[in-house]
């Protein structure tokens, strides 16, 4: 418990802090003040089982007095402790939003969407639950038998030694149910994120899995999935309930020992039958108390791994970004050196990618870069665009590094094209619109001309304002990939990044975007990485890349006649694009 209320001083700001301490207070004084509540049952039955009214009528009046003082402190610790746990959700959701947004783009390679939304979901709930629902009765569950115990001192040592060390003996079983419940939880919520990853994507995926016959009972990944969180239920539910099991049996355990302790007292006369009677009623409460603790215990830990999941995200470190941002003096690429792994910034497993990779594409020209897959072509494009920041070397934009360009000065100037198109619910405009909010209607259709969409805007129903839905899912692979390319047109940076970007285009688009390209880079500068013939022959330059180095580089013409790794990639798409499907066979 001191754990969690320590963690959550880590997620909330000094203010908060302040009045988590406050709550922590108050229900400390509640359950310090229900234990000497419970310890004046004692003298209470005592005098009115010696039939002495006017010692009864004082204990009375204690116990009303200790009363009316818990429900105050109670009230109060509660209406704090609901307060706090409204300000935590908004802080935990603010936090995670913002931190996020801060993170590496390479952050987000892996499959974050489970992780995240189930942290923003439940994850956020269970830590809101700390202050508005567990803290109290957890509290009172501890201190409430403590200050039994303290108070039995006085009326019997004896009882109280007992109680004392069978208190040692259950919180030791509470706290290794509590490890082995955290361990179970753990893996629990791993398997609820990655179901709710796979069931997210089942569903934005529906066209191409019925296309190959994968419907709701075909798809193993999400029903394995989905076995598994029904597997890793049962075993944080057994577990659960097999440890709650061992801490009730050593709760009664120790109420047996204490009953046989006092009724061994009493016949031997060293403890007053009357006595004797209220010590046994102050015992079962204290008992009661246990058992809420260790009912509530497992509840504890699930809240608490939530909060260390949630504090892991929000340690993880921004790139490093400079106090004042350089200012670049063209838009020229300059790869120097570049070495990269992956897990250099401990997000993944470390995997060399890049190895010695220099690299200049000068202004206002159309560099294309081909490879096998698997060569770091795609890695190369994110370095540029600081999806990470390289192992070693530099990545120079107009002769400054982009560590010293900082990542919203860069972003600014750099406009990217992926191979895997997201578009967002909301209208075609909207999805062209959201690179350059402030864009003009004429800047709007010149940029989907050029990629072009203006063909697209004729077909919909209602143009610019149509709903394209969830992920773009009116349109065509091929048509969500030119809406891609008009907002990277639109945005009108001085480097464009096209990862594949004519991959899903026909031959008649694919040629319209090629003409695109050859007029962007009149002015800007266009790295590409492309399989498409016509995109390599425009080039200014190729770079070959294999097994994470540059193995050639040069103009068309030059490397065919050189005879090396790119002729035999030119042969092999020559071959590819010579292929034709004949009528009649």
């Amino acid at each position: 418990m001191i754990t969690i209320v320590r963690l959550l001083a880590d997620l909330l700001d000094h203010a908060h802090r302040r009045q988590l301490a406050r709550v922590v207070a108050m229900f400390v004084t509640t359950g310090v003040l229900q234990g000497l509540a419970f310890a004046c049952v004692v003298p209470v039955l005592d005098a009115a089982l010696r039939q002495d009214w006017d010692a009864a009528s004082t204990w009375l009046g204690v116990l009303a007095g200790l009363f009316v003082a818990h429900h105050v402190a109670l009230t109060v610790g509660n209406l704090d402790g609901y307060d706090l746990a409204c300000d935590l959700l908004d802080i935990t959701l603010a936090r995670l939003g913002d931190h996020t947004v801060r993170l590496p783009l390479g952050w987000y390679d892996q499959d974050r969407t489970g992780q995240l939304s189930r942290m923003a979901s439940k994850g956020a709930t269970d830590i809101a639950s700390v202050p508005g629902h567990l803290l109290r009765p957890l509290i009172a569950a501890v201190i409430s038998p403590v200050t039994v115990v303290v108070a039995m001192a006085f009326l019997e040592w004896r009882l109280a030694l007992a109680l004392l060390v069978g208190v040692v003996a259950v919180l030791a079983t509470t706290r290794l149910l509590a490890t082995i419940v955290g361990r179970g939880e753990g893996a629990y919520d791993a398997a609820m994120a990655e179901g709710s990853a796979r069931v997210v994507e089942f569903a934005l995926n529906q066209p191409a899995l019925r296309v190959f016959g994968r419907t709701v009972h075909g798809n193993e990944l999400v029903e394995a999935a989905l076995r598994e969180q029904k597997r890793a239920s049962r075993r944080l539910l057994v577990t659960g309930f097999g440890g709650l099991g061992i801490q009730l049996l050593s709760i009664q355990a120790l109420l047996t020992l204490v009953t046989a302790l006092a009724v061994h007292l009493s016949l031997g006369g060293s403890l007053a039958p009357a006595t004797a009677i209220g010590l046994l009623v102050l015992t079962v409460r204290f008992v009661e108390s246990l058992i809420d603790y260790g009912e509530l215990s497992s509840a504890l830990r699930i809240a608490e791994g939530s909060l260390r999941r949630v504090l892991d995200v929000l340690a993880l470190e921004p790139l490093p970004e400079p106090s004042t941002p350089a200012e670049p003096a063209d838009s020229g690429i300059e790869l120097r050196d570049v070495a990269f792994s992956y897990g250099a910034g401990s997000y993944e497993h470390s995997t060399r990618v890049l190895d010695q990779v220099s690299l200049t594409a000068p202004p206002r020209s159309l560099t294309a870069v081909v490879g096998p897959s698997g060569s770091g072509k795609s890695t190369l494009l994110r370095l540029v665009a600081r999806f990470h920041d390289v192992t070693s070397g530099s990545v120079m934009l107009g002769g400054v590094d982009v560590r010293d360009l900082g990542t919203e000065a860069l972003m600014r100037r750099v406009s990217i094209v992926f191979q895997d198109v997201y578009l967002f619910e909301g209208t075609l405009r909207d999805n062209v619109m959201m690179s350059r909010p402030d864009a003009t209607d004429e800047e709007l259709r010149e940029a989907a001309r050029l990629a072009p969409v203006d063909d697209i805007v004729d077909r919909l129903p209602h143009g610019w304002q149509t709903r394209i839905g969830e992920a773009g899912s009116t349109l065509s692979g091929g048509e969500k990939q030119r809406v891609s390319i008009a907002r990277a047109l639109l945005k009108d940076a001085p480097v464009v990044l096209l990862d594949e970007a004519t991959a899903a285009l026909d031959a008649e688009n694919e040629a319209a975007v090629q003409e695109a390209l050859t007029a962007l880079s009149a002015d800007r500068t266009v790295i590409v990485i492309a399989h498409r013939l016509q995109t390599v022959v425009a080039a200014d330059q190729i770079v070959v890349l294999d097994g994470g180095r540059i193995v050639e580089r040069g103009s068309h013409a030059e490397l065919l006649a050189h005879g090396g790794r790119y002729l035999d990639f030119w042969r092999e798409r020559t071959q590819a694009e010579g292929w034709r499907l004949l009528a009649g066979e």
